[in-house]
């Protein structure tokens, strides 16, 4: 199983939600593991479950709340359904360290640092940053309408006691505008996962997130963008 860990304070549920629906149309399968103290996905993934730990699926991605480990995953899927889920890939959403750690990430995983630039962002999602393993090589995602240099630079001057590893080649950049965020709140109430009224250039960095996170040519990942949108 591939893990693929999203760090920050940022609220990153849409985004993960939208990029795992993506996966699964490529032929994968899928959990989207929600580790954050607020557990938004509980409130935007439609379900009926009122546990305070559980899995559900939705449109064939699973999504997990409330679970502090794989083998809790694991366990409450034997107890649940009898046996267990053969993931191809695991997205994490982490905002403590105390799941980084639970969830045993490595430096073989791959990592991404989402945030915008608001200071409690920015400052509670570097404090993640002194639990990260020596050298790990992490890939900045940015949320923010005009991408400065300044903004970049000041991360980094934040960032400069900790022994990660930058990715300095790559950023991920989301052109965060209003009637995007609009889009997105109109595509929850809808209760399925859709990419309507989302912006061009949104769409394309999300398509450059999931080509980066698998290794996968442009086309392949294109093909099943086309395929969600019919």
């Amino acid at each position: 199983m591939k893990k693929i860990v999203f760090l920050g304070s940022y609220d990153k549920t849409d985004m993960l939600i939208y990029a795992a629906k993506i996966l699964s149309l490529m032929g994968k399968k899928v959990v989207v593991i929600d580790t954050t103290i607020l557990k938004k996905s509980r409130y935007v993934v439609p379900t009926m479950v009122q546990e305070n730990q559980y899995i559900t699926s939705f449109e064939d991605i699973d999504v997990a709340i409330g679970f502090d480990s794989f083998e809790t995953i694991k366990q409450y899927q034997r107890n649940k359904f009898g046996k267990e889920t053969e993931y191809d890939v695991a997205l994490l959403d982490i905002d403590r360290a105390i799941a980084y750690q639970k969830f045993g990430i490595t430096n073989h995983d791959m990592h991404f640092f989402v945030t915008s630039f608001d200071i409690y962002s920015l400052k509670r999602g570097v404090s993640l940053l002194a639990y990260m393993p020596k050298d790990v090589k992490i890939t900045k995602i940015y949320y923010t309408t005009t991408m400065l240099e300044a903004e970049d630079e000041y991360l980094n001057y934040l960032s400069k006691d900790y022994k990660i590893k930058w990715d300095r080649k790559d950023i991920v950049f989301f052109p965060f505008e209003t009637a995007d965020l609009n889009a997105i709140f109109i595509n929850q109430r809808a209760e399925k996962i859709q990419l309507k009224g989302l912006s061009q250039v949104y769409v394309d960095s999300l398509l450059y997130l999931v080509e980066k996170m698998t290794g996968e040519g442009s086309g392949k990942v294109r093909k099943a963008y086309k395929m969600l949108e019919e």
